[in-house]
Order: C-alpha cells, then sequence, then structure tokens
C-alpha cells in the first residue's frame, strides 16, 4: 500500500472537491450554489479558498459560463472518477443476483437503436432478472460522456470515435449504411438498387443536427451527383411510416433496417457506392469497473448483441 501524507491535504477542505465538481457540470456559481444547496456567497467564499489551495484560477467567467482551465480539466480527470469511487464505495451493494435484484438502470442511446435493442433485452431480462428495470434516455455521441460523468445514466449505447482515460469502452456489433423502401412503390430492375434509380427517388434524412444534408450528400458530391432530400427529422421512428406510404427511399444503418424489414416488410438494398463502416459499442464510468450489477448488464449486452446479424 502507497504511504499517504496526510499533511499534504491539510490545506484543502475535501467538501471543497464538492464545489469543483458542481462548478465543473454547472459552469455557473449561481447553478452550482443551488446543486449544493448552499448561498451564492458562500459558494463564491469557496472557490476563493479552492483556488488558493490549488494555486490555478480554475473556472474563470466568460461569455459561456464560469470555463474551466487546462489546470481544472486535469484536475477533473482525477477527481470525478475519484468522488464516483467514494460515492459507490459509501452505497456498496452486495454482490449481484439477478433472479433476485430490485435495480433500476438508466441507460443513454438513440432511438434507432432503442427500437433494434430494446425489445430482445426486455425479453433476457424478463426471464433471467425480473426485478430490473431500464430506462431508456436519448443519447449519442455528443452528449453521452457527459451524461455518464454526471451519473445522469449508468451505461451509453453508440458509435463512440474517442474514449477519455475515466471511460470504459466494449464493442459489441458492426454496421454500415444501407437503404430502405417500398418495393412496391420503388421500382428497381433487380435486388439491389443501382445509383441512378437512387437519384431519381425523393430521400428521407435523419440527421442529429435536424439538417437538409448529411454524410451521404457528401459523399454524393464527391462523385458529382445530387439527391433530393424532402425531408429531415432527428429521429428515426418516422421515415419508416413515410416510406410505407410514398415512394421514397430512405438511408439509414442496418440494425434499424433490419427491423423495418421484419416489422414492417420494407425492402433493404446495399448502397450503389461505397461509405464508411461503424461500430456500435457500450461506454461506461470507470468508477463502476466495481458494481456488480452494471457488469453483469454488460455482459449480457454482450452476450446478446455481441453477434448480432446485420443485413
Amino acid at each position: 500500500m502507497e504511504y499517504i501524507n496526510e499533511s499534504d491535504f491539510r490545506r484543502l477542505d475535501l467538501n471543497l472537491l464538492l464545489v469543483f465538481h458542481a462548478l465543473l457540470h454547472e459552469r455557473s456559481v449561481t447553478r452550482a450554489a443551488q446543486r449544493l444547496f448552499i448561498g451564492q456567497p458562500a459558494l463564491s467564499g469557496a472557490l476563493k479558498r479552492l483556488r488558493a489551495a490549488l494555486g490555478d484560477e480554475l473556472f474563470v467567467r466568460t461569455s459561456h459560463g464560469m470555463t474551466p482551465t487546462p489546470r481544472a480539466l486535469e484536475l477533473a480527470r482525477v477527481i470525478e472518477p475519484l468522488l464516483l469511487s467514494l460515492q459507490q464505495a459509501l452505497h456498496a451493494q452486495p454482490a449481484f443476483d439477478p433472479a433476485t435484484a430490485e435495480r433500476v438502470f438508466r441507460i443513454g442511446l438513440s432511438d434507432a437503436l432503442e427500437v433494434a435493442l430494446m425489445p430482445q433485452l426486455m425479453q433476457r431480462l424478463s426471464e433471467q432478472a425480473p426485478g430490473v428495470r431500464l430506462v431508456a434516455r436519448a443519447a449519442d455521441r455528443t452528449n453521452a460522456p457527459g451524461m455518464l460523468d454526471a451519473a445522469e445514466i449508468e451505461l451509453a449505447v453508440g458509435v463512440f470515435i474517442e474514449c477519455a482515460a475515466w471511460h470504459r469502452q466494449r464493442a459489441l456489433f458492426g454496421w454500415h449504411f444501407v437503404c430502405v423502401y417500398n418495393a412496391a412503390l420503388v421500382k428497381t430492375r433487380g435486388k439491389r438498387i443501382t445509383l441512378q434509380e437512387y437519384l431519381h427517388h425523393p430521400h428521407l434524412l435523419t440527421s442529429f443536427s435536424a439538417d437538409l444534408s448529411g454524410l451521404v450528400d457528401d459523399l454524393l458530391r464527391e462523385q458529382g451527383h445530387a439527391r433530393q432530400v424532402v425531408f429531415s427529422s432527428r429521429n428515426f421512428a418516422t421515415s419508416p411510416f413515410i416510406v410505407r406510404q410514398m415512394p421514397a427511399i430512405t438511408t439509414v444503418p442496418t440494425f434499424a433496417a433490419a427491423t423495418w424489414r421484419d416489422a414492417l416488410g420494407l425492402a433493404v438494398s446495399p448502397l450503389p457506392f461505397e461509405t464508411p463502416a461503424y461500430e456500435v459499442s457500450l461506454l461506461w464510468a470507470a468508477a463502476r469497473d466495481g458494481d456488480p450489477g452494471l457488469q453483469w448488464l454488460i455482459g449480457l449486452m454482450a452476450e446478446v448483441f455481441g453477434e448480432k446479424p446485420v443485413c
């Protein structure tokens, strides 16, 4: 065991770490004070003591609120997991037994992944862990890491290009883009749609930015082509019902396409041009590695979806 020098902590009231945590997430003295149920003057005084103890401004007032300094961001990589680990230790649970456990897990994922994965996962939970409940929250690669850090979710599912040092990641399955349409309305010469046929019909786009242009449009533009996007939404849920009613095409991940094909009888075709391949993975806070319940759920999802078939 490494030796701990208690004198190193005399300059720092450990309660100030909670002030640091609140300011890091709220970026506002007022909101941080409300989060900690203390007055704003008290929090300002605590910040002053924290700055003196650590020898850095830590948070600087800007047009975007209280912006953390590079030193604060560096400290956050240590302090955040420390607080999570301490919280976990204080509320330690006995070994997890799925057959008798009563627990709620909060998972962050997109609506397309929710539709594709949750029915089968809930079926397995009903068989193996009837007392376990799930809460699904909307999340993507832009906000899921922050939601994990704020303990708003315990597990994220999605495409995560980068993984912070204080997070853990486990791959589930790969996917690529395919196009979906109603074969009774969109006539093709064969099972694979041609580029001419693809460009001839109007398109529906799912875009997290709710724009009328996306990655596929960029790839087409590089080849000197363009498609006509007539509808765009952040949500996947609407598009399959639109293509059932009109001669249009939507380009979506294989896991979404497989669900729509099986449930709604829609046709699926490879794209007539190359697109990147991606990987869906699980993401969680490293501080929760010692949580037996979460680790059981991660293992179950890897077992159920690790070999998930795609179109």
